[in-house]
């Protein structure tokens, strides 16, 4: 599979919601290498199977600075077991909303459960980016977008804008 082209607003695949995954083989383990090729590529923190259009429950994450080592994260079937009462806001973007970014207050800590990519499950305590980043992610999965967290407004503004410039780069191309 490698580096896969991401789907963005308006597509209406980003709001599909995502199955669970049944069993981790060859088929998934190229599909989780494929998502971080396309992560990596793309100089993103977290992509979802769905936005490359494959409405499963994958989520691959990292939020390692570039001058550290990587430290990447599977999440499969991630499910969210608690969230914390205490608050923290980021400038978050995302590869399927380009050149967007909008200041969201989420769960400062959420404690995750999921599959790792051997098939154990697995339990975690996010913090400050990664767990923004997980909540980010999670939402791509039950088809919902940074843009919801908007006025309806703004949304509708946001999407139109979006759109002609979509249709625009499409006509260059022709």
């Amino acid at each position: 599979m490698s580096i896969q082209n991401i789907i963005t607003v308006p597509d209406e695949m980003l709001r599909k919601v995502s199955e669970p995954i049944e069993k981790i083989g060859v088929n998934e383990k190229k599909l989780i290498k494929s998502l971080y090729d396309t992560m990596y590529n793309s100089k993103g923190i977290g992509l979802a199977a769905i936005q490359i259009g494959i409405p499963k429950r994958i989520v691959v994450l990292d939020v390692s600075k570039k001058e550290d080592k990587p430290s990447p994260y599977c999440f499969i079937n991630p499910e969210i077991k608690k969230f914390s009462k205490e608050t923290s806001v980021y400038e978050e973007g995302c590869l399927s909303i380009p050149e967007t970014f909008i200041e969201i207050e989420r769960p400062r800590y959420i404690w995750l459960e999921y599959i790792d990519q051997n098939g154990k499950k697995k339990n975690i305590k996010c913090d400050g980016l990664l767990s923004t980043c997980a909540q980010h992610e999670i939402q791509h999965c039950d088809g919902k977008l940074i843009i919801d967290f908007l006025s309806k407004l703004k949304k509708e503004i946001l999407i139109k804008k979006l759109s002609k410039k979509k249709n625009s780069s499409q006509k260059l191309i022709v």
